[in-house]
Order: structure tokens, then sequence, then C-alpha cells
């Protein structure tokens, strides 16, 4: 049996890592300076736990409280990503760890740990060109609908009934929740994330946080509107903070923000009622929002900007998915395709 990060019991190092004086420095400096969030954080600190069960010998010695990251070789280095692939890692994994440990021993010759890195020349495998998976318009506009409709249809069930007792309010925010992230093309933690104060109603735009705590203006749509005024509406109705509360902008049962992992849980419910494929997410809605964008004849660089990408290459991609789409018709009507 192959054995990879989901079946290696990592918790002797993160153990050693939480004591180790030059990972402590660079969790701060994640925190501080770059602003990670901490679930960011954590994924550095595990992938370089799992560097440190590849190479024991790095450990700090009995009464050592620092690993001995100086003894560690480029032959190592390579050593721990080849193991990876041999793992059955998929190539993105393989690189995200490669990523996590250039990021690391960068931080140590930073600090003046190390002279070099010895993950400096290495270079990260080569991933196949995917093209997102997209939703049509019609799609969207059903999975759009599916919230209030599915929550409807849950109000005659007495044990439903008890654990969720008003089912409505349910319908109202997490229809709110999905024609916000389709609107502003937004990723889910950031929707979880926006404030009431976020929104400016009179301009219909709101501000989210994305990636690096990087601050950008997103448009709030007609339908996103309405749908947002009709559950701060019913929230205020049930004590659940105001229609102009400050605050969280969408809420649970206690009041309190929303999870991420809450809303994808309600999605899947909502992707299966709609009749849609088990594998669209909640990110497949800012990938429609980009295509629907370009296709109707948007400017690559203003999709950019409302994507909140730093390069542009990144939101090129849709451009391909459009011309596949296309392909796809020309296909299907030309005379003489």
């Amino acid at each position: 049996m192959k054995k990879n990060q989901a079946t290696i019991d990592l918790s002797k190092e993160r153990g050693v890592l939480a004591h180790d004086e030059q990972m402590l420095s660079y969790r701060r400096f994640l925190q501080q300076e770059r602003q990670y969030s901490p679930h960011t954080i954590d994924g550095y600190f595990q992938d370089v736990a799992q560097f440190l069960n590849a190479n024991p010998r790095i450990l700090p010695a009995p009464g050592e409280h620092s690993c001995r990251w100086k003894a560690v070789t480029e032959r190592e280095a390579r050593h721990f990503i080849a193991s990876l692939s041999a793992a059955g890692d998929c190539s993105s994994s393989v690189n995200r760890k490669l990523s996590s440990m250039r990021s690391f021993f960068r931080f140590l010759v930073r600090e003046r740990v190390l002279e070099g890195s010895p993950f400096h020349l290495l270079r990260g495998l080569r991933r196949p060109k995917l093209l997102p998976v997209v939703l049509t318009e019609e799609q969207v506009a059903s999975l759009l609908a599916t919230p209030e409709r599915f929550w409807a249809e849950q109000a005659g069930d007495p044990k439903r009934h008890q654990k969720y007792p008003h089912p409505d309010f349910l319908g109202l925010r997490d229809r709110a929740i999905l024609e916000v992230i389709y609107s502003g093309g937004l990723r889910v933690n950031e929707a979880v994330g926006m404030d009431f104060e976020a929104v400016d109603w009179a301009r219909q735009v709101f501000r989210v946080t994305g990636k690096g705590r990087k601050e950008r203006l997103c448009m709030l749509g007609e339908p996103a509107r309405e749908a947002l005024l009709a559950y701060l509406r019913r929230r205020g109705e049930l004590g659940l903070g105001a229609p102009n509360a400050p605050g969280a902008l969408f809420v649970n049962y206690e009041g309190k923000r929303l999870t991420t992992r809450s809303v994808e849980r309600a999605f899947a419910q909502y992707v299966a009622a709609a009749g849609l494929p088990p594998e669209v997410t909640p990110h497949k809605l800012r990938h429609s929002f980009a295509t629907h964008l370009l296709a109707a004849g948007a400017d690559l660089r203003t999709v950019q900007e409302l994507l909140g990408h730093a390069r542009l290459a990144t939101t090129q991609i849709y451009t391909h998915v459009n011309i596949q789409q296309l392909i796809a018709v020309y296909s299907k009507t030309h005379p003489r395709s």
C-alpha cells in the first residue's frame, strides 16, 4: 500500500515543530508580515512536518529543541519530492509541498540560519492544463432558486422542523449567499468573511478581502441585492441581528458567522436537489461568473480585477473555456462543420 499524507501519522513531527525555534519564528512571519490565514499557515506547518517524517535524521537530539536544518542537503530535498510522486501524490499536491519547503528554507536564509536553500534549484512538476468546469446560465439560475424550494419542502418534516425551526430563514439566507457569490465572483471564504459594513447599497458594490488580505470591490447585481435584503429582513424578525446590524453578514441560528464548511455542506444538498453533477462545488460559481462575463463581451482585465487575480495569465484560462464552447456550438450548428 502506498503511503501518503493522509495515512502517515505526523503527530510526533508536529510536536517537534511546535517547539522548534525557527518554525515558531516562521509562523509569526507568516501571520504578522504575510497576514496568511490560520488555515494556510497550518498547511505550511503540515508540509514541513511531512518532510521531517521523511528525514528523521534532522530531528533534534535528546535534550535539544531545534531541528538540524543546516544538515539538510539538496539530495534529501530532491529525494523528498521524488518520494511524493512515487507515493501517488498528484502534481499539484507535489508542487504545493515543494512551494511550502521553498518558502520555509527561504525564510531560514533570510534569517541567516542558512547560507543557501537546498530547495532553491528544484523545479516543480508539469501540471496538465485542465479547463475549469462551468455551469450554463440556465444551470446557475436553477441552482440559485433551489435553497428556498428545498427548505419549503423540508418544512413539513417534523424531525427537520425540530432541528431547523425556521426553514424559510435558511432558504432566504442560502439563496442570498449563492446570489452574492455569483454576482461578485467570490470564493466561499470571502463570502462568509463579509461584514454588513462592506456593502455600499447606493452604489451596489461591496468590498471583500481575498488572498493575501487584499481588498477588492465587487458588484452587487439587482437579484443579489433583493435576495440579500429579503434575508436581512427575516434575520431581523428572528432576532438574529437588526437588518443593518454591523458585523457578520451571514449568520446561523445563534447569530454567529457562518463557516466555509457549513456553506459547502449546504451547497452539496442544493446541487443534488437541482439535479446537477455532484462534482459541482461553490467554486464553480466563481468559474461560471468569469466565463459568463467574458462570453458577454467583458474585457479580460476587468474580469481580472473583479476576480482579484494578481496575474492576467490566471484569468486567461477562461478565454480557453469560451473557445471550447465556440467550437462545440460551431460543430453542432454549422452545416459543413
